[in-house]
């Protein structure tokens, strides 16, 4: 009923999915969680959720998702600069340490409180970018490699056609 080859394909096939959608879930999970976003036992939000936070993290972790679904190396600096602006533009700006020791109380609600939506649209844009570079890419490579097949399995043929001609 089923041969070996079959079920193998298939299995390539669901892995990249299945990669994906584990990277979509701990994404959220854990940015999430670590953002406050919802209620948790591990992290209070000293600012309330703002309406845009929550779509935002959804599209950030359908976005890494689908980064680490693609099986090219290319973008990884520019997924992860996109990915922790993405964080730094959902989290909590009171919450992280870092950020009120670089700005202070006053000037982090002041300046970068306003601008943590644009922050995180930032980040969106930049790993929509790493994406589509490593789709590039591995659409490239997987033209290219289709193309080698090809001429691999019809250059006697071809060459043949020709010394006839």
């Amino acid at each position: 009923m089923f041969n070996d080859r079959s079920v193998r394909s298939w299995l390539q096939d669901l892995h990249p999915f299945l990669r994906g959608w584990i990277g979509t879930m701990l994404t959220f999970v854990m940015l999430g969680t670590v953002s406050a976003v919802w209620a948790n036992p591990f992290f209070v939000r000293m600012t309330p959720v703002g309406a845009w936070e929550f779509p935002a993290l959804v599209l950030l972790a359908l976005l890494s998702g689908a980064f680490v679904a693609l099986p090219n190396a290319c973008g990884l600096r520019r997924a992860s600069v996109g990915g922790a602006a993405g964080f730094f533009g959902i989290a909590c700006p009171t919450c992280n340490k870092i950020l009120m020791l670089i700005f202070g109380g006053e000037a982090l609600m002041l300046w970068f409180d306003p601008m943590r939506p644009f922050i995180a649209i930032g980040g969106i844009a930049l790993l929509s970018v790493a994406i589509w570079r490593r789709w590039r890419r591995w659409r490239s490579f997987h033209n290219f490699q289709t193309n080698l097949q090809n001429e691999a399995r019809h250059g006697d043929s071809r060459r043949h056609n020709l010394d006839a001609v």
